[in-house]
């Protein structure tokens, strides 16, 4: 008998031994006191096989159960001992109400039937026979908690069918319910929980990772978290990714904790596989093979796929085992990609030379034999690759969304993940990947440009305006946002005006696309297009002058007035801020003085449900001051 059992089960069978021994004491109501007594006996047998559960018997039903026994036995033990010789100076003397017997019978029925239910919750064999089913009376209270108890419980026992359901049934339970949420970390789900992600099998692990993720609680489960998405099955990785999304957007608090445990490494590897080549970034590289690959780029300058495969077929082992897999964007596109790609990673790996050393020449065949140090080994990596396509493209899609995530309002996350081969997987995924996988993707994307907005040091770095990776993310986004009927359109539209800030005064290929969004679209498209049109036009970005005639240049203005007049509410204002910048920037515009720009502020300002927009009352009046100033002087400079 497991101690811990012991201690629990020690008060009521000290009570009920006292019970047995007064009743048989018993001078008056004997055939009451015999009945309490043969109950009594019952219930001393059910805890006696009670008894014999193990130390991994969920305990907490078995605590909260007992302690109501012990109670129940106390009142006994009082009742039973007045009828005693020793409990009163004559018999004549004790007044005892009928329905105090009746009343404890029934509290001790109760009793018996809430240890049958324990009995039957631990599995024990005499208990499958007992003639109480259903919950126990002692469920009448609150009959969730006990539905919970039993899920738990189940979660301890050796039957892998039984861990799986009630796993299965957490999440159900917890789902949308925020009391059984608290209910379940309260009463101590979430160990067993955590036991079954690690050490149970395929199916348990991914209901036990669902229920963790929807629970959110205690990111000390990240070394399991990565250790699953390092060497797990590919469906629990995709569903441990999937809880890492979950934990990451209703506790921003694990985000960092999900960091130090090189999660955004892992997540990132499995966004990669069989999407862009592996990165040098997460190769065990031998010095050696650093020094040839700088050797290649000095001497192939004109051949970056060369020199990418000859640094590549130094950097690990993984590539030896992987089979050809045709690129995502396929024969016609592929090259333009596959370009950006390899130069890429080819300027990463030239970025940082090392330093000859004597002794490298013995070290290079065992080190150029160990594998990646976060991809997955040889053995699991052909599993990988022998997975069903929805499998791999169900973990892509949750990858990404774990990412998403993470990145949100997080700079160094962001600046983890941008140092990966992610935003070349993001770009390639957004155009040929499963739909859930592009709108994951997308969303990633827009988080990670959010951050970069107000992180000059992250978007100097990540989003540098002559890389290869960041023109071809720009020209996938643009292709969504002129393409323009996709769920993706929207976090496109946000990503580019996130980027404002990072395009030269000679690079507005992006605003006709935008401006093209303001005419004839849903209103929330129309709104996004005003703000990220805004963001290129606003006094805040250096090149504002530059953009504003661009926006100018596209037939942006009469589309403007247009919003401001007839545009929904929460187009309105959003139009009226940007055709204030305009205003502002450029007031002797000829297109600003056909449209009637001034006509437009006028009518504006005394709109009062306009004016109560903190932007808009701080920036008309300066725009319809400038525009009146050049109309009063009958100014022809138009540009």
């Amino acid at each position: 008998m497991g101690d811990l059992v012991k201690q629990i089960l020690a008060a009521p069978t000290q009570l009920t031994d006292q019970v047995i021994k007064a009743a048989d004491a018993a001078a008056v109501f004997k055939q009451e006191c015999a009945e309490l007594k043969s109950k009594t006996e019952k219930l001393v047998r059910l805890l006696q096989q009670a008894a014999r559960a193990s130390n991994d018997f969920y305990e907490r039903p078995m605590r909260r159960i007992m302690d109501e026994i012990v109670q129940v036995l106390k009142e006994a033990l009082a009742l039973v001992f007045r009828c005693g010789r020793h409990g009163c100076m004559t018999p004549v003397l004790t007044i005892i109400p009928a329905t105090a017997f009746r009343k404890m019978s029934l509290l001790l029925e109760y009793s018996i039937a809430d240890v049958s239910w324990l009995l039957r919750l631990s599995g024990l064999a005499e208990a499958r026979d007992e003639e109480y089913n259903g919950l126990p009376p002692f469920a009448a209270t609150d009959p969730v908690l006990f539905i919970i108890w039993e899920q738990i419980a189940l979660l301890y026992t050796d039957s892998a069918d039984d861990r799986s359901d009630a796993a299965a049934s957490l999440v159900c339970l917890v789902r949308d319910n925020d009391r059984c949420r608290k209910l379940i970390i309260q009463e101590g789900g979430v160990g067993p929980l955590f036991k079954l992600v690690k050490e149970g099998k395929s199916e348990e692990q991914e209901n036990a990772a669902r229920a963790i993720g929807l629970l959110g609680k205690d990111a000390g489960v990240c070394s399991v978290i990565a250790e699953i998405l390092k060497e797990g099955p590919m469906k629990v990785q995709a569903v441990v990714a999937s809880a890492v999304s979950e934990l990451a957007a209703h506790y921003p608090k694990c985000q960092d904790l999900f960091a130090q445990h090189n999660i955004i490494r892992l997540l990132v590897s499995h966004l990669s596989f069989e999407t862009v080549q592996e990165h040098s970034k997460y190769a065990v590289v031998s010095k050696w093979t650093s020094m040839h690959a700088a050797e290649q780029l000095e001497s192939s300058n004109n051949n970056s796929i060369a020199a990418n495969e000859s640094v590549m077929k130094g950097s690990n082992d993984l590539d030896e085992d992987k089979s050809s897999v045709p690129h995502p964007l396929g024969t016609q596109q592929s090259n333009q990609m596959y370009d950006v790609v390899t130069n890429t990673m080819a300027m990463n790996a030239g970025r940082n030379p090392v330093k000859s050393n004597a002794t490298n020449c013995g070290k290079v065949n065992s080190v150029h034999s160990q594998p990646s140090l976060f991809s997955l080994s040889g053995a699991n990596n052909r599993a990988r690759e022998m997975e069903y396509p929805a499998t791999k493209a169900y973990i892509k899609a949750m990858a990404a969304k774990a990412l998403w995530h993470l990145a949100k309002g997080n700079s160094p996350i962001c600046r983890s993940i941008t140092e990966t081969r992610a935003l070349l997987c993001f770009t390639v995924l957004l155009e040929k990947g499963a739909e859930e996988v592009q709108y994951n993707s997308a969303m990633a994307l827009m988080e990670i440009t959010a951050v970069a907005e107000e992180d000059a040091e992250l978007r100097r770095s990540a989003f540098k305006p002559n890389s290869p990776a960041c023109k071809a993310m720009v020209d996938q986004l643009l292709r969504v946002i002129e393409k323009a009927d996709s769920q993706l359109l929207v976090p496109c539209i946000k990503s580019i005006g996130n980027l404002a800030r990072t395009f030269k005064a000679t690079e507005t290929r992006m605003i006709s696309p935008l401006v093209k969004l303001l005419d004839e679209r849903e209103a929330e498209v129309s709104r996004e297009a005003c703000i990220a049109l805004t963001k290129f036009a606003c006094s805040a970005n250096y090149i504002h002058l530059d953009h504003s005639k661009a926006i100018i240049s596209a037939g942006g203005v009469k589309h403007l007035v247009q919003l401001v007049y007839f545009g929904e509410q929460i187009v309105q204002s959003c139009a009226l801020i940007l055709l204030s910048y305009i205003a502002m920037h450029v007031p002797d515009s000829k297109e600003l003085a056909q449209a009637e720009v001034l006509t437009v502020l006028e009518w504006a300002s005394k709109q009062a449900i306009l004016m109560q927009v903190e932007d808009v009352e701080r920036l008309l009046p300066e725009a319809k001051g400038k525009l009146e100033h050049h109309q009063s002087r009958g100014s022809r400079g138009y540009h």
